[in-house]
């Protein structure tokens, strides 16, 4: 049975640091955001920009969830094809999601140049992974979608996607050049640093315990405080927890684990996605590849490492890595962790005006660092001026998953069934 460490690799690895204290007064603010990630933390920071005074409030440690936790792909688009997008949500609307999304990386990698954040940004592309014929057949369709709505994606053949990723294990890729990696607690951590910099008031384990409207206005409370608000984000996502009224985000949690290799050597990263692409691949029960700056392996699926089936999923990761790169079968993991994915069933984002001047933004089913950010930064625009139409996407006014528990239950069950009976090929 396959080793298993439990510890997160961006958490040992993170050149940004930032300790936020517990909130310690009471406090009248113009906006105040409920979650320190992605999401929250970029609101906070363009908040602060526009020169409004803003709190956020994080229940753990900056970049406790998701943030903390993801891969660390910046990917522009969801991970719908374009068609669908717009079958979904309408020609305008759809067009107008897959056009801000396409220019997401940008935000992002122009936020880490400017705010000088250290997070190991690599701006090489990344690779959809054909892991069968059939997806090859897929990233044909969606090559031919993005070009329609102008994305510069290219379709590569077997052999380049082979001298890319230094396996023989894929039948071609995708390449989208907009793209590219980051390490992502270091991001979110950067962004918290850029935002206390620029005015914000940042304070770590201060969990939320109740949220109301006051007057004209909300009152939110955490650690025996009170803050009074024109304004709020709720920015939760997957990791809400400590109140449900007004309102708590619907959404089906999907986890998500990661193995790291230790660091390769310096002949094998001069084979292995030398051009520093991140990965994932077509597979109904999807896995990703990367490297880090440190030239670690960093293979990822969905399922949940800390979990019932953590040893099956565990025991797969290392037949996965033997098959896709042979060379690696005997190269241990050190590192080994999860987080988890606030999914909606169309898999598009939601922004829920769940009273006046607030707003809850959550369910970026897996694509949380381009859109986490667009998203943030728009909310904070919108509830600071009143423009909604700042929003990617048109706000709701409620909405809400069924069977949410028993979805969830049935994401891990057959990413465990499959884990356990594929030998690392196709699963």
């Amino acid at each position: 049975m396959a080793e298993f460490p439990r510890s997160n690799l961006w958490q040992a690895s993170a050149a940004e640091s930032f300790v936020a204290p517990p909130l310690a007064q009471d406090l009248d603010v113009d906006l105040a955001i409920i979650g320190g990630g992605f999401t929250g933390c970029a609101a906070a920071l363009a908040a602060a920009r526009r020169g409004a005074s803003v709190v956020l409030l994080e229940a753990q440690e900056i970049g406790h969830g998701g943030s903390g936790r993801n891969v660390g792909l910046v990917n522009a688009g969801l991970w719908l094809p374009p068609d669908e997008i717009i079958a979904q949500m309408g020609e305008e609307a759809g067009r107008r999601l897959i056009a801000v999304l396409g220019e997401a990386p940008s935000q992002v990698f122009g936020l880490i140049e400017r705010e000088g954040i250290a997070c190991e940004a690599t701006r090489n592309g990344t690779l959809h992974l054909a892991h069968a014929p059939s997806g090859a057949a897929d990233l044909a369709s969606r090559h031919r979608q993005g070009n329609r709505v102008g994305a510069p994606v290219q379709l590569l053949d077997a052999t380049e996607t082979a001298r890319r990723t230094g396996s023989e294990a894929f039948h071609g890729a995708l390449l989208d050049p907009r793209a590219g990696t980051v390490q992502p607690l270091a991001y979110c951590r950067g962004l918290a640093r850029a935002a206390a910099g620029a005015g914000a008031r940042l304070h770590a384990r201060s969990q939320v315990t109740g949220l109301s409207r006051s007057g004209e206005g909300w009152e939110i409370r955490a650690c025996g405080q009170r803050v009074r608000a024109g304004a709020v984000l709720m920015a939760t996502n997957a990791y809400h927890g400590g109140f449900s009224d007004p309102f708590r985000p619907s959404y089906v949690a999907v986890h998500y684990s990661q193995f790291a290799t230790r660091p390769l050597t310096e002949a094998q990263r001069a084979r292995i996605l030398h051009g520093g692409e991140g990965c994932w691949d077509t597979a109904l029960v999807m896995s990703s590849f990367r490297t880090d700056q440190a030239g670690r392996l960093i293979l990822g699926a969905m399922g949940d490492a800390e979990g019932l089936g953590g040893r099956v999923h565990a025991d797969w990761a290392r037949r996965k890595l033997a098959r896709v790169y042979p060379e690696l079968a005997d190269v241990p993991f050190e590192h080994a962790w999860q987080g988890r994915i606030a999914m909606t069933s169309d898999h598009v984002p939601k922004a829920v005006r769940f009273g006046p001047s607030a707003l809850a933004v959550f369910g970026y089913s897996g694509r949380g660092i381009a859109p986490g950010t667009v998203f943030g930064t728009a909310a904070a625009e919108a509830l600071l001026e009143g423009r909604e139409q700042a929003l990617p996407v048109a706000p709701i006014d409620s909405y809400s998953e069924r069977f949410t528990g028993v979805r969830s239950g049935y994401y891990e069950f057959g990413a465990t069934l499959t884990h356990a009976l594929k030998p690392g090929v196709l699963g």
